[in-house]
């Protein structure tokens, strides 16, 4: 299910990673993922609306912390790639090729997920005490950090409290993830506040680059983060989400999972994909048009 007919060097859940040397090709697919199961069906223009909108992000986070980014034009497109770029159009980033961090940096703002599971059972995530009498899809008294491991496709991330990441990182390291996952973090919730939109938690990577921290991969996409309509909140209950828990829920509610996960309905499809562009649209504030549909 790669985008190309050249092999990639990697492959992640979503991502095909083509290794240039001192920079790399990263292609997102319409491959999605969930349970840390890569499902069978693609959604359309999935790969396009995490690409846009991880570019937009870029833009708006970069006088916090600089990006990977080298360009997203096909006019830059190396040589052996030229021949493709319908297919790599709107789809692609071409990126320096940076250290990375060993672990997944997340923001929590409310209590959904995972989380909402730790607080139930220990009233803390991650080493985070909060208080009492918090419910589904409370907000937090303020945003709180909480790093997770990068683990192999098919195996589960695990949480890490922060003297975890200090043993992993070293302090200095990991005091700056932390600064920086929730300055980001933080700008980016006054944003898609005025856009109509929620954003509950949301997880970023960061690798180092001739000495210096930068910000990686994809950021505050549908596939990394929550996203809950404003118009729709209400604490107590599971939320409207503008993001993949939409397949999530129905994979909850027709899979055992046992063996390999079911082939996904086209409704389901559909809406999925209907729900990645509606979130790209609101918080960037543009029209999508897929490139493919000229």
């Amino acid at each position: 299910m790669t985008v190309l007919p050249i092999a990639p060097d990697h492959q992640g859940k979503v991502r095909d990673i083509y290794d240039l040397g001192d920079e790399l090709l990263i292609v997102a697919s319409d491959r999605i993922s969930a349970f840390d199961h890569i499902l069978p069906d693609a959604i359309p223009h999935k790969g396009e609306v995490l690409t846009r909108l991880s570019l937009f992000w870029f833009q708006l986070m970069e006088d916090l912390v600089p990006n990977h980014l080298i360009s997203a034009s096909v006019e830059d497109l190396p040589p052996r790639f030229a021949p493709y770029a319908d297919q790599l159009r709107g789809r692609f980033m071409l990126v320096r090729k940076a250290r990375m961090f060993p672990v997944e940096c997340v923001v929590r703002g409310y209590l959904a997920g995972s989380g909402l599971l730790d607080y139930q059972r220990d009233g803390a995530i991650c080493g985070n005490r909060l208080p009492a009498g918090l419910s589904n899809s409370s907000r937090l008294p303020q945003p709180i950090f909480t790093p997770s491991s990068k683990a192999a496709i098919g195996q589960h991330d695990l949480p890490l409290d922060f003297q975890d990441c200090v043993e992993l990182l070293g302090p200095d390291d990991a005091i700056a993830l932390r600064r920086l996952s929730l300055a980001i973090y933080e700008r980016a919730v006054e944003h898609a506040r005025r856009c109509g939109i929620i954003i509950a938690d949301s997880k970023f990577e960061f690798g180092v680059l001739d000495g210096c921290i930068i910000l990686a991969d994809e950021l505050l996409t549908p596939d990394s983060s929550r996203f809950w309509p404003v118009e729709t909140y209400q604490e107590g209950r599971d939320q409207i989400c503008l993001d993949k828990q939409f397949v999530r829920n129905w994979l909850l509610a027709n899979w055992d999972f046992q063996g390999e996960p079911p082939h996904l309905p086209q409704e389901v499809i559909r809406s999925t994909s209907d729900i990645y562009i509606q979130a790209y649209e609101r918080l960037s504030g543009l029209l999508f048009r897929s490139d493919n549909d000229q």
